[in-house]
């Protein structure tokens, strides 16, 4: 390929990238600014006794100084203890109830002394002369025993003591206790004289509430006016009663000038542009520190959906106010858990910044909410470097909820005036924040399906040698299997020492040479009595089979849904190596040939990652020292740093991130390995026979 393609190359997908990063930017942004609440909530946090944390304001407009609610209601009861609601006097009740009793009477079988009839009259006569209502309504102004009501006489409305007028129920038991009545009170109840008073005092709503209304509209909402241009409170100063009505004032006035379209327009597009700086800011972070990661989808597709679905989570909160619960118990330090264990700290840190900073947006102005989460981030990322037993996550969600605590209790401190109260309530939300802190295990598994990564839980799931692939490789190749287990402590051993992924390279070498279970007759390692199936094979034959065995190694991994990672391993352990022993017999059986090396090849890849380089370097030291024919500290010294300055010399590592150093430790690490497994063993002294 000449230069001119390799630029045009090098263009196209210079293009490519860019396009998809500039998509996937702005899907973000749009997604997130979506959801974001339209002028909700404060637009600032103060209360009184605390410090102004913000610039000084001036009143760029007139508004009134809006008196609280307490001082409103106060207003409002004060005025509402003389009001008189309205009632209508009906004197066609009288009539047609007295008209009724009589007609009763004289129809009655009850016999009556002499001028009984007439007194019940006049008696019920008198109580609608003074008016009766209806009971509920006379007990719950009678209560007030100062209490008046306005009666509408025709034309005429006189206010009346609620003590001169009866109810339906006072009015019957005056009857019953009557003095020229109550001998004949038996007679009295088998009349049901209580059927014959109702009131004829009827509460008259419309008339009461227009008046109530009326009353109420005289109360001004505002003691006082700022004008424009005056200054309202000026940075540092202590928010004192005064200075509160005046700033929720002017948070009222703002609210009220901000329905127009135009403000809501500004609005959006104020959030859009401060989500759009975030997120690029985050994908310049991508592209200039963790290229590697915007080439894998699954990176891409974690990182971005962490940084939509906590903003959008808190928007909905926000906007709906469920439970009256606070923003502090979403687990927000989750996404610097899950970042950290698949990919790396720093990039679990700038994603949970980005995150917050964004939630920030939905909350305007929280200057608090971003500190405590910013401090909880950092306590889980230091706590939790890798998830392989539950008690990590407990104690990780027992350092965030103790950091959580501690930082807002330390944050109202120093906000405080001299009587610091502090908001035990607060603390429930932290607590709650904790015990959601314990989802990241069981949701974990959820991460993993949904993007295609694997954790340590995973990965120690199969490294267990009882069952599975393991189990059945132990059955079918013995000597194998007990190679891959050798493989794999070398390595882990290695990659602890340089710092690399450790239990990934113990999973990955156990499962490297799976693929020798098609045909484990062909492999040395698993041939007893001393025949070899290769004696009657040709070299070419012999090699294929023997390379053969990583891609039944890969069609097995498939068949069985082992994870992409771990199948790197098994392409990449011998790289683009070659079967050296049957390629140099071929050579000096056929000296005149020209011999195809692609034949003697294995597919590859070369090993992409420090770990598969560390398995190739394991792998190969261990094989080749059951050929030694002696086992001293020099010939394994020779043997390590003769094959290992080869693979480097072949560039079998050019394409991963390993250093010299890192070769020096793992040559070392396997020098004194492989020298403590073919140690020489003290020989044990036979008995003397007497």
């Amino acid at each position: 390929m000449s230069i001119f393609s390799r630029i045009n190359t090098h263009t196209e997908h210079f293009w490519r990238d860019l396009g998809l990063c500039i998509g996937l930017v702005l899907l973000t942004t749009l997604v997130i600014v979506w959801f974001l609440p339209r002028n909700e909530g404060k637009p600032f946090a103060y209360e009184v006794g605390e410090p102004w944390h913000y610039g000084t304001i001036i009143a760029r407009y007139d508004f009134p100084i809006y008196k609280t609610d307490e001082a409103l209601k106060k207003e409002k009861d004060s005025l509402l203890k003389t009001f008189q609601p309205y009632y209508n006097y009906s004197p066609n009740v009288e009539i047609a109830q007295l008209t009724d009793l009589r007609s009763d009477l004289a129809k009655s079988k009850v016999p009556l002394p002499s001028g009984f009839a007439d007194i019940i009259i006049e008696r019920l006569h008198r109580f609608y002369q003074s008016g009766i209502m209806d009971t509920p309504n006379y007990n719950s102004l009678h209560s007030d025993t100062t209490a008046q009501v306005r009666v509408i006489f025709g034309k005429d409305a006189e206010s009346v003591k609620i003590g001169y007028l009866y109810s339906t129920m006072s009015a019957y038991e005056q009857l019953l206790n009557d003095d020229r009545l109550v001998q004949e009170r038996p007679l009295l109840q088998k009349l049901n004289l209580n059927n014959y008073i109702v009131p004829n005092i009827i509460y008259d709503r419309a008339r009461t509430e227009s008046a109530r209304n009326d009353l109420l509209s005289g109360i001004s909402p505002a003691s006082g006016m700022v004008m424009a241009g005056q200054k309202v409170i000026e940075q540092g100063e202590m928010v004192d009663d005064y200075n509160y009505r005046v700033l929720n004032s002017m948070e009222k006035e703002m609210q009220r000038r901000q329905t127009g379209s135009k403000q809501i327009t500004n609005h959006f597009i104020g959030n859009a542009v401060y989500v759009f700086i975030l997120v690029v800011l985050f994908t310049f972070y991508l592209t200039m520190f963790r290229r590697d990661y915007l080439s894998k989808p699954r990176c891409v597709a974690m990182l971005y959906t962490f940084i939509t679905i906590f903003p959008i989570a808190v928007s909905l909160m926000m906007e709906h106010t469920y439970f009256n619960f606070s923003v502090y118990i979403l687990p927000f330090a989750l996404v610097p858990v899950f970042v950290r264990i698949f990919l790396d700290s720093r990039t679990a840190f700038m994603t949970h910044v980005t995150m917050v900073l964004i939630c920030a947006a939905a909350l305007r102005y929280q200057f608090d909410f971003i500190v405590v989460q910013i401090v909880a981030g950092l306590v889980s990322i230091y706590s939790l470097r890798e998830m392989s037993a539950r008690s990590q996550v407990f104690v990780t969600a027992v350092l965030v909820f103790f950091a959580t605590c501690i930082t807002f209790f330390a944050l109202k401190l120093m906000e405080s005036g001299e009587d610091f109260n502090p908001d035990l309530s607060m603390y429930y939300h932290f607590l709650i924040n904790g015990v959601l802190m314990l989802l990241a295990y069981p949701l974990m598994f959820i991460v993993e399906k949904t993007f295609g990564f694997v954790s340590v839980i995973t990965l120690i799931e199969l490294s267990d040698t009882n069952k599975g692939l393991l189990r059945k490789l132990s059955e079918v190749a013995p000597g194998t299997f007990q190679h891959s287990i050798t493989v794999g402590n070398l390595a882990s051993e290695i990659a602890n020492k340089i710092g690399a992924k450790a239990t990934l390279v113990r999973t990955g070498a156990l499962y490297h040479d799976i693929g020798k279970m098609k045909n484990p007759a062909f492999f040395t390692e698993n041939q007893q009595g001393g025949i070899n199936p290769h004696d009657n094979l040709t070299e070419k034959e012999s090699a294929r089979i023997i390379i053969a065995h990583v891609t039944d190694g890969v069609k097995i991994a498939e068949e069985n849904n082992l994870p992409v990672i771990i199948r790197d391993f098994i392409l990449t352990h011998h790289g683009h190596g070659m079967s050296k022993y049957f390629y140099i017999k071929y050579q000096n059986e056929h000296p005149n040939e020209v011999v195809d090396k692609s034949i003697f090849t294995y597919p590859g890849p070369n090993p992409s990652t420090r770990e598969q380089a560390i398995l190739m370097m394991a792998d190969t030291c261990e094989a080749a020292s059951h050929s030694l024919k002696e086992y001293t500290e020099e010939s394994i010294s020779n043997m390590v740093n003769k094959l290992v300055d080869q693979q480097v010399k072949d560039g079998f590592f050019t394409e991963c991130r390993i250093t010299f150093y890192d070769i020096a430790v793992a040559k070392q690490v396997l020098i004194e390995r492989l020298r403590a497994i073919y140690h020489t063993r003290i020989q044990y002294p036979s008995r003397l026979k007497k």
